[in-house]
């Protein structure tokens, strides 16, 4: 008694004041100190780890975890990066107080340590579970009928989580995902998990489960507009850009839109060194924003007119390098690298003319294999018709003439000088409400076809110089001189527009050019949200990367565009697509692109205001075209892949075509004439079809409802069934014509919304199930980004505590859970798979000339893989989906790639059976290389990719050669024996390989920027001319 007497009255004493001393200023406290000693012992830690953040921040850093009696006490940055070299600013250290602030999450209150289950759906699953013994028969309970349904999904986003356990969950998992394939589908079944590049092995987990099954797996890159679109509509691939430290090398730098030293903090140095070393720099922004402060100059344009002010800028490059003067090397570079000296064909418009399409060796003669894919050039030499090699047509003719080597030919760039006439052409201006138009001459030459009609055709140049208003004393809407204000494009116009004071627009263009020219390409602009966060960026970025064309920047080392948002590249590309995708065991994923899907699922197609503005005088029979209609054709054409697929599950509709044909042909015959016939249709036009509806949708590595999802009161509304705040009117909208519509939009789609996270974020309020996740310092796996070349590996200093576990291990247990109930519920059988005609493949050359013809309305016959999707036929295994999550599947046998790159695949099964021994689990995998642990997918990850493996690098580019005719072997031969693996990166940060699934050189220490390869290789872009566009 007296003990814990004592232990009250010292537990009180801070209550109690101390002395005071220093006529009364300072106070003795007699508080107890005991709180310092984990500052006095914090370097007493037992261990350190190297680890890094999984976050979509692009700065992938490397840390050291400091571990005290197994708690993570704090990280520091690691300090060991490979040097860049002699002269040159080195990465590290790397980091900045968000990551070094990280390990406060681990031990957060607010951490979610324990599995959770919304209590009414928990409860209602015990009651049935109870009365049928039978999983699957008790979820089908719950869900088919209404009131009970209801009860738990309106719960949601109103508490009322009750702790569960894993086993239960998984089961309820998996009972929810075998009801839903065999109900609706195994599409109905989807997965959204953004970013694979900050934590692979993580994101693999989910989607390896998923494409076994057969589920949807979403996109995201493109969904929250982090894709700019101008980057396969200019070089025919997603981003590519240059790593940090090549910032370095430019010497004139334009930041445009992209506030570097906030966003890109462990990388600003670079910027910041690059001014010392004598690199002027330009900043562009509405605000005086951090990176202002940098700039030797700042335009300060006004919010989203960033297009206007860079085709100022390109008509005074245009004027004065390549008019008023030309300059050498811009003119070289053009001809080789970009499309402007192809020829265009010119159509009638009334009394004038408008661009039509290239002129394509098929216009010419039937001599030419695939003659309709192969674009032409007017040759100075022989003063006549020239077929450079490079287009695409060359890249599927079975040759190996797919390269730019001009050999003699020398593409003219002009018909100014040697036109049969001229023509006055049209050109769209939506710098006017109404959408005005421009007309201006152009040089033409006259042809005769094939069939021996007429033709007019010009060169882009000359299109080019006449849209922007290069007066070459021909007629039309020219300006007079950069001060016509009343002219489109010109300096002064721009100052109207843009707010930017004319002279520094010309001062700043012809710097910019003037650099190029004395340092071969040394101009760079980066670029980033404030330019890519628009409705119109696609026109914004054409109009700025008018600027790096141009100047022959683009393929060079300090020059070119700098595109910064979100960390997208994954850098061992070949094998994470083989592990993520379960190409090992099946083929024909489920990729569907998430803007399209959102649209559809959150009803945001029923919200679309009336379009009621006048019709542009470059409109077409698609102007009024509704988006959700324009969406439907591009799925039945095969542009887009659009699941769920079809208003029946595609499980039974291979069944019963199976049940009426013999072969694998009439079987594609038979679904093709259901299609046809209007007895099957895509599930993308009838959106408010239940069976249409994504049933059990997998949130993970994502706050989908607070950051990734874009119309969060949509979602809750349409997709959760939460309560809801839309104030959009539905009955007055917009209405699609070819999309069936009920009349009042569905609410609550998701049967089932698991979460798994490791924090309580917008996405677990609303979820069905919560899984507490491991943190970055508490699991295996591996990141890249594209601002260095390093891959860092994630390294687990600590057990996952409570009771989280990977992203890994969770999908793991889920696969085993679904395994065990399909050996009772769930038989193997043959899905069909509608899959785009997809880039890279031959399947992007189906559809020639560029003319929409749609089957349904019989404009052409639906062919599969020409007109309609590819039909892929896949077994789905789905008793053994665990056997095979574990395992690395035989398919690798038969050679593998990504981006038209093949790797033979017998050698590198020998090198995984090696690396990662056989498995011994017994079932259909034993004996396969062992895939249980997040460490032997990094490792298998590793192996089999080009960039991390010196054997695979050579072996891609011996593909390469193939196809090319070009000696690129040597690129990477130098570091064949190279081969990394994780305990090899845990020990030091390694720089990747040159890789050819990417465009950039990395050898002899040498900075990554993109299309290098390109450029110094003649490599073409994967574009219809092979050339930027």
């Amino acid at each position: 008694m007296e003990e814990h007497k004592n232990n009250l009255f010292h537990s009180l004493k801070h209550l109690v004041r101390g002395d005071r001393i220093n006529d009364g200023w300072t106070e003795e406290s007699p508080r107890p100190r005991d709180w310092e000693s984990a500052y006095r012992n914090r370097w007493g830690h037992d261990k350190v780890v190297r680890s890094t953040h999984g976050v979509n921040c692009t700065g992938s850093c490397s840390w050291k975890i400091h571990v005290k009696d197994g708690i993570i006490t704090w990280e520091t940055q690691q300090t060991d990066y490979p040097s860049t070299g002699d002269d040159f600013p080195e990465y590290e250290p790397r980091g900045c107080p968000r990551g070094a602030s990280f390990s406060w999450y681990t031990y957060s209150p607010t951490r979610v340590k324990y599995p959770y289950v919304r209590g009414e759906l928990y409860s209602l699953w015990k009651e049935e579970l109870e009365k049928a013994n039978n999983p699957v028969q008790a979820w089908e309970n719950i869900v088919t009928d209404p009131k009970k349904r209801e009860r738990y999904v309106k719960a949601r986003g109103k508490g009322g989580f009750v702790r569960g356990n894993w086993n239960d969950l998984c089961e309820m998992i998996a009972a929810a995902s075998i009801y839903t394939i065999k109900k609706y589908g195994p599409d109905r079944i989807v997965g959204f998990s953004p970013i694979p590049a900050m934590s692979m092995v993580s994101y693999c987990g989910g989607t390896r489960f998923l494409s076994l099954i057969g589920g949807t797996i979403l996109s995201f890159y493109d969904w929250y507009a982090d894709l700019p679109p101008a980057s396969p509509q200019v070089w025919g691939d997603q981003t590519d850009v240059p790593e940090s430290a090549d910032w370095y090398n430019t010497k004139y730098f334009i930041i445009w839109g992209t506030n570097i030293p906030q966003t890109r903090t462990p990388d600003a140095h670079f910027m910041v060194e690059s001014r010392y070393n004598g690199t002027k720099v330009v900043g562009v922004s509405p605000d005086y924003a951090e990176y202002e402060k940098f700039a030797d100059m700042w335009l300060p344009a006004k919010a989203g007119t960033d297009g206007a002010l860079a085709m100022a800028m390109t008509h005074v490059i245009l004027k004065e390098f390549y008019v008023d003067k030309e300059t050498p090397y811009f003119m070289e570079y053009a001809k080789q690298y970009t499309d402007l000296p192809f020829l265009i064909t010119l159509k009638k418009k009334n009394d004038n003319y408008r661009s039509d399409c290239f002129l394509r060796a098929s216009d010419l003669s039937d001599q030419e294999e695939l003659g309709e894919w192969k674009t032409v050039v007017w040759d100075e030499t022989t003063d006549n018709f020239a077929i450079p090699n490079g287009s695409q047509g060359f890249r599927w003719d079975n040759g190996n003439q797919w390269n730019l080597d001009l050999y003699n030919i020398n593409p003219k760039m002009s018909f100014l000088d040697d036109s049969d006439d001229t023509a006055m052409v049209e050109f769209p201006y939506f710098g006017q409400k109404d959408g005005g138009l421009i007309k201006r001459e152009v040089p033409v030459k006259k042809i005769k076809d094939k069939s021996g009609n007429e033709l007019l055709i010009t060169t882009i140049y000359d299109l080019m110089l006449a849209h922007t208003g290069i007066n070459r004393g021909l007629k039309g809407d020219y300006p007079k001189d950069y001060n016509d204000d009343k002219s489109p494009y010109t300096p002064a116009w721009q100052e109207s527009i843009t707010g930017v004071n004319k002279a520094h627009v010309i001062q700043v263009a012809r710097e910019f050019a003037e650099n190029a020219a004395l340092t071969k390409g040394k101009s760079m602009i980066a670029m980033g949200g404030g330019t890519n966060h628009w409705y119109h960026s696609d026109q914004i970025y054409r109009c700025i990367l008018n600027l790096i064309l141009l100047t022959g920047s683009q393929g060079v080392n300090g020059g070119g565009w700098a595109h910064y948002v979100g960390q997208e590249k994954v850098r061992p590309l070949e094998g994470f697509s083989q592990i993520a995708f379960a190409n090992d065991w099946v083929k024909a994923p489920r990729f569907m692109n998430g803007t399209s899907f959102f649209y559809f699922a959150t009803e945001q197609f029923r919200y679309e205001y009336e379009k009621k503005e006048e019709e542009s005088e470059w409109g077409s029979k698609y102007s009024s075209m509704h988006p959700a209609d324009f969406n439907a054709l591009s799925a039945r054409l095969g542009w887009l892949p659009s699941f769920p697929q079809l208003s029946k599950n595609s499980l039974d509709v291979v069944r019963e075509a199976r049940s009426r044909n013999k072969n694998d042909q009439a079987v594609i015959e038979d679904i093709t004439k259901q299609l046809v016939e209007g007895k099957l249709d895509f599930a993308i036009e009838n959106p408010n079809d239940p069976r249409n509806f994504p049933r059990v949708f997998f949130n993970w590595r994502s706050n989908l409802l607070g950051d990734s999802g874009k119309g969060h009161e949509y979602f809750v509304k349409h997709l959760i069934g939460g309560q809801d705040s839309v104030l959009g009117d539905y009955e007055n909208s917009w209405q699609p014509e070819d999309v069936n519509l009920s009349d009042k939009p569905p609410e609550g789609k998701t049967d089932l919304f698991v979460s798994m996270d490791f924090r309580m974020t917008s996405s677990g309020l609303f979820s069905d199930i919560i899984f507490p996740a491991a943190t970055w310092y508490e699991k295996y796996d591996i990141s890249t980004t594209d601002m260095h070349p390093f891959v860092h590996p994630f390294n687990a200093a600590i057990s996952p505590p409570w009771e989280t576990r990977s992203d890994w291990d969770a999908f793991r247990e889920i696969a085993k859970s679904f395994s065990e109930l399909a050996k009772n519920h769930l038989p193997a059988q043959e899905d069909l798979v509608l899959s785009p005609l997809a880039h890279d493949t031959i399947n992007e050359i189906a559809q020639p000339f560029g003319k929409v013809k749609d089957w349904r309305k019989g404009e052409v016959e639906a062919i599969p893989g020409k007109t309609l999707p590819n039909f892929n036929f896949v077994k789905r295994d789905y008793p053994n989906v665990y056997d095979m999550w574990i395992t690395v599947g035989p398919n690798i046998k038969n050679g593998y790639g990504t981006k038209g790159v093949k790797i033979p695949g017998d050698q590198v099964y020998k090198d995984l059976l090696d690396r990662l021994g056989p498995s011994k689990h017994i079932g259909i995998g034993k004996g396969y290389p062992d895939l249980y642990t997040d460490k032997k997918a990094i490792n298998a990850i590793l192996l089999m990719s080009g960039a991390t493996n010196g054997k695979r690098a050579v072996e891609g580019w011996k593909s390469v050669e193939e196809k090319t005719g070009k000696k690129l072997t040597h690129i990477s031969e130098e570091r064949a024996e190279e081969d990394y693996t994780l305990d090899a990166l845990t020990i030091q940060p390694r720089p990747t390989l040159s890789s050819p699934v990417w465009s950039g050189l990395e050898k002899d220490n040498r900075r990554y920027s993109p299309f290098t390869i390109n450029k110094e290789f003649n490599i073409p872009w994967h574009t219809l001319t092979g050339r930027q566009s």
